[in-house]
């Protein structure tokens, strides 16, 4: 009967006003919620539209492809229709509609837009459309099929007009296959690209090793460092860390270009090895200018990054833990490696992913002092964004290079996992 009367008093407790307690309570923590949600809120916006929506549109513009479409928008239907199984080309009516879409399209000057993309899949498109653009307001009646055979024999060539109805669709693969060297044949399959044009898996492979490289030589530098930094006296280790964060307060084009007049044939540092006669005259060092150039300087850029989160972790690390080792009988490397190093790899593990993802997209650096064997793939990437206009195949390049990073990234969490990566 006690347990019951208290019961029956506890549910019927109310605040000042009336309220029930319950209800009350349940109140207060919706209005913390809300109130939280409107603190984070800037947050996730611009997560959401400087993170999120870019991607979005990158992977959204590697499988484009609505220029035929929308340009041809009296071919493509037709074409559609059309049984390219039976070896035989389209019909007249495609020919008509062809004819009156090159009217429209060189007076709204888009023709040039379908070419450039034709000429992506295969050479010698644009002038194709071009031509034919301009030959065709000649055309007044039909037969248009004679007409268009008459003003470039591509037009009689089965193979063009199954490139051009398989690229009219709204959706492609073919910068996602271009991208990893592949491409369709004219009987639509996919084949890998000839040797001789096989870029891009090459190019994949050069940014992976290089990018593992400078961060295995960021940590090889960076740990010392970092260790000196955590045991020295404060006011000698704020002296130092204003020397390490001094690089951030340079021009990252001032910098690279200091490497430029380090590393050349004729500049500071083979000066310098010829005067000690380390090296004769005429045997100066190539360290510019290739993959050499690229691995110094951007390990130079991206050390801090290695640095900071070393020394964050290891400040944290208590002088006791390897007095202990020591006072039982542990020798110092054996203090250092059972003791010291273990608690020192969520630095390593922040700091090498952070390097890692700097390094594998880097394309300034790389595009100054990397020369042919030292360019990676985020100096493809910029070349078709800002000269070739390329933009679906620089989509392509850049989802790839994303899945790449993602499933490292994976991995690092499937074998290491991502909760022992510490930056303080």
């Amino acid at each position: 009967m006690a347990t019951s009367g208290t019961t029956s008093t506890a549910q019927t407790l109310t605040t000042a006003d009336g309220t029930p307690l319950k209800v009350s309570l349940s109140r207060a923590e919706r209005r913390n919620r809300i109130r939280a949600l409107l603190l984070v809120a800037p947050l996730f916006l611009f997560i959401i539209v400087f993170f999120l929506v870019p991607i979005g549109d990158m992977l959204f513009r590697s499988v484009e492809n609505r220029v035929v479409g929308e340009v041809l928008h009296r071919t493509v239907p037709l074409l559609a229709m059309w049984d390219e199984a039976n070896g035989e080309l389209p019909s007249e009516d495609v020919f008509r509609a062809l004819v009156e879409d090159f009217k429209q399209g060189r007076e709204d000057r888009t023709i040039g837009k379908v070419g450039r993309r034709m000429n992506y899949e295969k050479s010698g498109m644009t002038s194709l459309f071009r031509s034919t653009a301009r030959k065709a307001r000649r055309i007044e009646q039909g037969p248009f099929k004679e007409a268009l055979i008459k003003i470039n024999k591509k037009w009689g060539d089965i193979k063009t007009w199954q490139l051009l109805k398989r690229e009219s669709s709204a959706l492609t693969l073919s910068y996602y296959l271009a991208s990893v060297d592949m491409r369709f044949d004219d009987n639509g399959k996919v084949v890998r690209q000839p040797d001789d044009e096989q870029i891009y898996i090459k190019l994949f492979i050069r940014t992976l090793n290089l990018s593992a490289l400078i961060t295995v030589l960021c940590l090889a530098l960076g740990y010392p460092i970092s260790y000196l930094l955590a045991t020295l006296p404060a006011r000698t280790s704020n002296l130092l860390m204003i020397l390490v964060l001094l690089p951030f307060w340079t021009s990252l084009l001032v910098r690279t270009t200091a490497w430029i007049a380090l590393l050349q044939k004729e500049g500071v540092i083979n000066d310098f090895l010829v005067a000690l006669r380390l090296i004769g005259d005429e045997n100066r060092l190539a360290m510019i200018h290739n993959a050499t150039g690229t691995v110094v300087a951007m390990t130079h850029i991206l050390l801090p990054f290695m640095v900071l989160p070393l020394y964050s972790v290891m400040k944290n690390i208590p002088e006791s833990h390897v007095r202990a080792a020591r006072s039982l009988g542990a020798t110092p490397f054996t203090a250092f490696m059972r003791v010291y190093l273990p608690n020192t790899v969520p630095g390593i593990g922040a700091g090498a992913i952070l390097v890692f993802i700097i390094a594998i997209g880097y394309y300034i650096t790389p595009a100054l002092v990397g020369g042919v064997s030292g360019t990676l793939i985020g100096n493809l990437i910029a070349y078709h964004m800002s000269t070739s206009l390329n933009w679906g195949l620089a989509a392509a390049l850049g989802s790839v290079l994303l899945a790449l990073v993602l499933a490292l990234y994976l991995l690092y969490d499937k074998v290491v996992g991502i909760d022992n990566m510490k930056m303080g």
